[in-house]
C-alpha cells in the first residue's frame, strides 16, 4: 500500500513539473540570423558564416538564431534542422516556444 501511494505522488509530482515547463514556454516569432550556439554573435573559423555555422553544429553545437546581440538556441527535429542547415548564415523567420534564451522550433522559413 505504502509502495502505492509513493508512486501515485511521484506521479503526480512528475505531472506538476512537466505541466509547469509547457507553461513556462510562450509560442512567438523571431527573425534573425540563423548561427551557431557556441560561436554565437562572432564566428570564430575562417571563412563565411554559413560554413562556420554548419561545420560548428557538425561538432555537437545547436543551431541558434542572432538578433543583433541576443543568441536564441534553436532546438529543432530533423525536418526543420535541414531547413536550417539550408539557412545558415542568411536571415530567417522562426516560429516556436520561447523558453528563456531557448526556441524549441515548429517552423522557419527564409525572412522577406
Amino acid at each position: 500500500m505504502r509502495t502505492r501511494i509513493q508512486t501515485a505522488m511521484l506521479a503526480v509530482a512528475a505531472t506538476v513539473t512537466i505541466g509547469g515547463a509547457a507553461l513556462g514556454a510562450k509560442t512567438t516569432t523571431v527573425t534573425g540570423t540563423v548561427g551557431d550556439a557556441m560561436c554565437g554573435t562572432k564566428h570564430m573559423m575562417a571563412g563565411d558564416a554559413a560554413g562556420c555555422t554548419r561545420e560548428c553544429v557538425k561538432k555537437g553545437s545547436d543551431y541558434a538564431l542572432i538578433v543583433k546581440d541576443k543568441v536564441y538556441t534553436l532546438k529543432a527535429h530533423d525536418t526543420t534542422k535541414a531547413d536550417l542547415d539550408k539557412l545558415a548564415g542568411k536571415m530567417a523567420k522562426v516560429v516556436g516556444d520561447l523558453n528563456g534564451e531557448t526556441i524549441q522550433v515548429t517552423s522557419v522559413q527564409a525572412a522577406k
